[in-house]
């Protein structure tokens, strides 16, 4: 499946999007949907981060035990976690338990409470792709990296984060509305 698919309900989606219940939700709801406030956008770096290789849906499906874990992702809570709290992270089932993926979530909370108030937002935004841009046809027309989010990356590293590499600032900035990757003939686009 490259294009759009017809769903059991009748609406188009992109073909991952009708793949599975969790999916078809965060596909309608959320996904390319503007995010904004620093809380928000922090929760969605770190997700981005855990999910790196792995399916998206493992991150979706333990995303109520990422937020417990991670005290709502307050960024002042999490940058203020030690040693003893990356051990019972490390011991959480409700989260994945990968030590550097949690040690860059801390040193995340740090550089975002080293931020003022809304610059996380303003850093992320500013790399908004053209509104303009055709819309992709097939699975295949959406990259993976692309000169945006290779200077996202690079603005999100300055400023002090870890695990934003360009495939994930693309999947952040397509998952939080910076560019429309919805198929063209998705229902939510």
């Amino acid at each position: 499946m490259t294009g759009a698919v017809l769903g059991a309900d009748g609406l188009r989606r992109c073909g991952w999007g009708d793949s599975a219940e969790d999916y078809r939700a965060y596909h309608d709801t959320e996904w390319g949907r503007p995010v904004h406030g620093d809380r928000a956008l922090f929760e969605r770096i770190t997700l981005e981060a855990f999910q790196s290789g792995l399916s998206w849906i493992t991150i979706l499906r333990r995303r109520e035990g990422f937020r417990t874990a991670f005290r709502g992702f307050d960024p002042a809570a999490v940058a203020e976690f030690d040693d003893a709290d990356v051990e019972r992270l490390l011991a959480d089932t409700g989260i994945i338990r990968n030590r550097a993926k949690i040690l860059a979530t801390v040193a995340n909370a740090k550089a975002a409470r080293a931020l003022a108030d809304g610059e996380l937002d303003a850093l992320v935004w500013s790399h908004a792709g053209d509104p303009a841009r055709p819309a992709p046809r097939t699975l295949a027309d959406v990259p993976a990296v692309t000169p945006g989010s290779t200077a996202l990356a690079k603005d999100l590293k300055r400023a002090g984060f870890r695990f934003v590499g360009p495939t994930t600032a693309y999947a952040l900035m397509q998952a939080c509305g910076l560019v429309n990757d919805h198929l063209a003939d998705c229902h939510a686009r």
